[in-house]
């Protein structure tokens, strides 16, 4: 109990539960789509070049670990999130499929909400993370739109096409380019340079993260209104994937040989859902999947479970498994 209170009790989490409030009570508290783009890019890109100044003073062989087993987990989860949505969510393959591609991708915040939690909780934290979050981003989406296509009836050149199309998006598209940019700047430049650009990208970074948290609440309680359509069933399964997810990445994290505190923050990561590259690229590829469905369950359901249960839980899970593996 005293690890949930210490991560609800935070201005993070709690400027997301201030925009969800605003949306309850019909508030006109609003942030301008512009200035919400303008931070997504400030926090991706200040993600990339913090990460990429960890690299730049970590060897090859203490990244060779952790970057193997998130690729493994990045391939893992969407195939769970399929079967479990096939079976027991009884959705339809295109459905099922672009439920997996959100699960087996990442949010950003949440790792970002996570690694706040680890430092409060005075657990150590791999500086290297923000290259995890990069290397997690891809594989998931691909797998999700590879199901739908290999699970439905045989594709067409235009769906072949579409698919192409979308794993285009996803690589080029922005929150893979500041991130995987943002990490080559950062290990080209190292520690000492980026110290330079500190001022904007390192001591802002909180604040600017609450005002992103505070969009993603109002946008969030807004997708809890499409829970009725979604039912009980896939409610259920926007919890228990993230901890059954969250689990494997916190036990593969201590494999690998990463702190408690790491390999909780790979939990988190491993146990969130995208709601920024998955949407893009499921939206070119599957357009006759229900966006009421996966953006229900990723930003309405997930978001929130692991704001609130889900990163005390891997920070719990990570200190108790830490003493057997």
């Amino acid at each position: 109990m005293e690890i949930i209170y210490a991560n609800l009790v935070s201005p993070i989490v709690l400027c997301f539960a201030l925009g969800m409030v605003a949306t309850w009570i019909r508030s006109d508290l609003e942030v301008p789509p512009a200035i919400y783009q303008a931070l997504s890019l400030y926090l991706l890109l200040a993600i990339g070049l913090k990460g990429g100044a960890a690299v730049s003073q970590s060897s090859i062989a203490e990244l060779a670990g952790p970057v193997l087993v998130t690729l493994l987990l990045g391939l893992l989860t969407p195939l769970s999130a399929f079967f479990l949505m096939r079976r027991v969510g009884r959705l339809g393959v295109t459905d099922a499929a672009a439920v997996a591609a959100h699960y087996g991708s990442v949010s950003a915040v949440t790792f970002l909400a996570a690694l706040e939690a680890s430092r409060a909780a005075g657990l150590a934290a791999e500086g290297y993370l923000s290259a995890l979050v990069a290397v997690l981003e891809v594989p998931g989406i691909f797998v999700g739109l590879v199901l739908a296509r290999r699970k439905a009836a045989p594709a067409s050149k235009a769906a072949a096409g579409s698919l192409g199309e979308a794993v285009h998006e996803v690589l080029t598209g922005r929150s893979i380019l500041l991130l995987v940019g943002g990490l080559v700047i950062g290990t080209v430049c190292g520690a000492e340079k980026v110290e330079q650009v500190a001022p904007f990208f390192i001591a802002p970074f909180k604040g600017v993260l609450c005002l992103f948290l505070l969009e993603l609440g109002i946008v969030a309680a807004r997708r809890m209104r499409d829970l009725r359509q979604a039912g009980w069933r896939l409610l259920a399964l926007g919890c228990v994937l993230p901890v059954l997810h969250g689990i494997l990445g916190v036990a593969g994290g201590l494999i690998a040989g990463m702190e408690p505190g790491g390999a909780a923050v790979l939990g988190a990561m491993v146990g969130s859902a995208s709601y920024i590259a998955a949407p893009a690229a499921v939206r070119i590829a599957l357009p006759e999947a229900s966006p009421g469905i996966y953006l229900t369950l990723s930003l309405g359901v997930t978001f929130p479970f692991n704001l609130t249960v889900g990163i005390p839980l891997f920070l719990a899970a990570s200190r108790w498994l830490s003493n057997f593996l």
